[in-house]
């Protein structure tokens, strides 16, 4: 026994629209394989893969990409995707009802097959909220429980491995799941900080606002790692790199500091030229051990000195 659920009324509404026959997925006049919104893209874009072998995950994502571009300007957008989100109830042998979609597989409604299924999980388990600011599908993406506990990791920890070993997955999946919630949360993937990507999570209510988040230091973390999925980096503008080790990564560095040039005028000591010889300059470089010589007061007359570090002194020649 199977009954529907509004399908065939949205599926009547969007059929009758006037501008039902200017959608892009139509076929195109003078050439029937392909699409009116394109006549350079086959029809075939917008169904499940039919080929013989799996599909490259490259090919299926620039079919999908380029389906998906032509369906944000499709006339009947908004009635092809609440058609597309209908469902059907069908009631099995032992009396318990089993909600399907009407249209399980390719794009349509501008959403990929995976967006709606991942909705309909979402309305069965009241997990979407009605006032969020961003798109409903991205936010259903995001509130996985993968995600909402790497989330949770990355608040504790700032290191990738740990971070991954408290949220139960290895470095590598941690890293592309950290990259895909940076898009979602539309934060820039080159200069995003961990603490933006932690607030937007807040903000989304991703995580509770209660949630503990340990502070980065003076150099930031990058919200989403590097292309090789394995090292994190920071983020220092206007800063030299430092190697960081993994556990002293929060201890703050001290710069060096510079040795101070000075520039001294001094004549001659010898009796026959005292007084009336060339004034030379001489260039005193003064090392942080001479600079706080300098500082330190001088010693009581009859007191012996104590033995200091000589200055590097160049002088020219005479």
């Amino acid at each position: 026994m199977t009954t529907t659920v509004d399908a065939i009324a949205a599926r009547q509404r969007l059929v009758d629209d006037r501008h039902y026959r200017y959608r892009g997925c139509a076929p195109d006049p003078e050439t029937p394989g392909m699409s009116a919104g394109d006549p350079d893209v086959p029809l075939d874009a917008w169904g499940p893969y039919t080929g013989d072998g799996p599909e490259a995950q490259k090919v299926r994502l620039d079919r999908e990409k380029t389906a998906l571009t032509i369906c944000g300007r499709c006339p009947v957008l908004g009635l092809c995707r609440t058609y597309a989100n209908t469902t059907t109830v069908e009631v099995d042998g032992s009396g318990r009802q089993i909600e399907h979609l009407v249209e399980p597989e390719g794009v349509l409604g501008g959403e990929l097959a995976l967006t709606r299924h991942r909705r309909l999980i979402a309305r069965r388990h009241d997990t979407v909220t009605a006032d969020t600011t961003t798109p409903v599908g991205d936010m259903v993406e995001a509130r996985t429980p993968q995600r909402r506990e790497l989330l949770l990791a990355l608040a504790k920890e700032t290191d990738p491995e740990r971070v991954a070993a408290l949220a139960g997955m290895d470095v590598r999946t941690a890293n592309w799941h950290r990259s895909a919630l940076v898009g979602m949360l539309g934060l820039d993937r080159d200069r995003a900080t961990r603490d933006q990507l932690l607030a937007a999570a807040v903000e989304n209510r991703l995580i509770p606002r209660s949630t503990r988040i340990r502070p980065d230091g003076p150099w930031p973390y990058a919200a989403a790692p590097t292309a090789d999925g394995v090292r994190q980096r920071r983020i220092a503008p206007r800063r030299p790199v430092q190697l960081v080790l993994p556990a002293l990564e929060d201890v703050p560095r001290r710069p060096r500091p510079a040795p101070v040039v000075r520039v001294v005028a001094s004549r001659p000591r010898t009796p026959a030229r005292a007084g009336n010889g060339p004034v030379q300059l001489r260039l005193v470089f003064l090392t942080p051990t001479t600079t706080a010589a300098a500082r330190t007061p001088a010693p009581a007359r009859g007191a012996r000195r104590p033995a200091t570090a000589p200055s590097t002194v160049l002088e020219p020649a005479a």
